[in-house]
């Protein structure tokens, strides 16, 4: 199976030893940069410096990448190159992702913590690749390079299609949540000006799904994810929810808002409600 561009040369995220934090690479360093940081003068014609501008940009932003990311064990092939500029430059520095929409239902706090949300997320369509790597973090990691050369040339648009957030991987454990299945889905939710005709991917590893409207329980924490962090936090959010029956027991989802080689994940674990009529007493 192609991977999509992304190569993992180590195990899992959690080591955090390098330079400084300063390296660290996140979608909002991606699209932060401005042309006036990514290019220089040059001579020549305008056609000649404006190409020339294009390649030296795409250059220092996948160098950019490949160096940040090989500090967490990671190495993003040159193919990335093309998406990875495409990004940078349709947003044309600004952040203008769109937060996939929901509706609060009620959130239970303890001495001003935040033990978990209940929201309400509407039908929608995703846009999905299915993994199954050694490890929990290389199948994020060629799973996000396959939705990310989607969103931004590999679709029957043939155009950039807008980034959303999270981005979402489904999870399955054992009856006692302590293994999770090598088998881990990455999902992207279609901006809206797409849901009601969603573009087809051309790679034929990613399907277009619709998720019917589903009500989540979400606790945020942050830091690396893994198998050994994941776990954790399905153990300690299903010890806030009472009674547990009303939740599905076995199938998880990890809500990504920064990108999987980012040390400092910005992340939130859902609970998926259980349609009325098959809880569990």
């Amino acid at each position: 199976m192609d991977r999509g561009g992304c190569q993992m040369s180590g195990g899992g995220g959690g080591d955090s030893s390098g330079p400084d934090n300063s390296g660290m690479i996140s979608l909002e360093d991606l699209e932060s940069f401005s042309e006036d940081q990514l290019s220089d003068s040059g001579n020549g014609s305008l056609e000649e410096r404006e190409t020339m501008q294009e390649e030296e940009e795409s250059g220092r932003l996948l160098h950019y990448w490949q160096d940040v990311a090989r500090g967490h064990q990671v190495e993003v092939a040159p193919e990335m190159a093309e998406p990875i500029q495409q990004l940078t430059t349709n947003n044309q520095g600004h952040s203008s992702r769109e937060h996939v929409p929901f509706t609060m239902l009620g959130r239970k706090e303890k001495c001003g913590e935040l033990l978990y949300e209940k929201r309400q997320y509407e039908k929608g369509h995703w846009a999905c690749t299915t993994m199954r790597e050694e490890t929990y973090e290389q199948s994020i990691c060629y799973g996000f390079m396959k939705i990310m050369r989607y969103i931004c040339q590999q679709n029957s648009l043939e155009s950039y299609l807008g980034m959303t957030l999270p981005i979402v991987t489904v999870v399955t454990t054992d009856e006692s949540h302590s293994t999770i299945s090598n088998d881990v889905k990455v999902a992207y939710f279609l901006p809206t000006e797409h849901q009601a005709q969603p573009p087809q991917p051309t790679d034929t590893d990613i399907t277009i799904e619709i998720w019917p409207a589903t009500t989540v329980y979400t606790r945020p924490f942050t830091g690396p994810t893994n198998e050994v962090t994941i776990i954790q936090q399905i153990n300690a959010m299903a010890e806030q929810l009472e009674p547990a029956g009303e939740c599905v027991n076995d199938s998880f989802m990890v809500a990504g808002y920064t990108n999987p080689a980012h040390i400092n994940r910005q992340n939130e674990i859902w609970f998926l409600e259980r349609p009325r009529g098959t809880r569990e007493d």
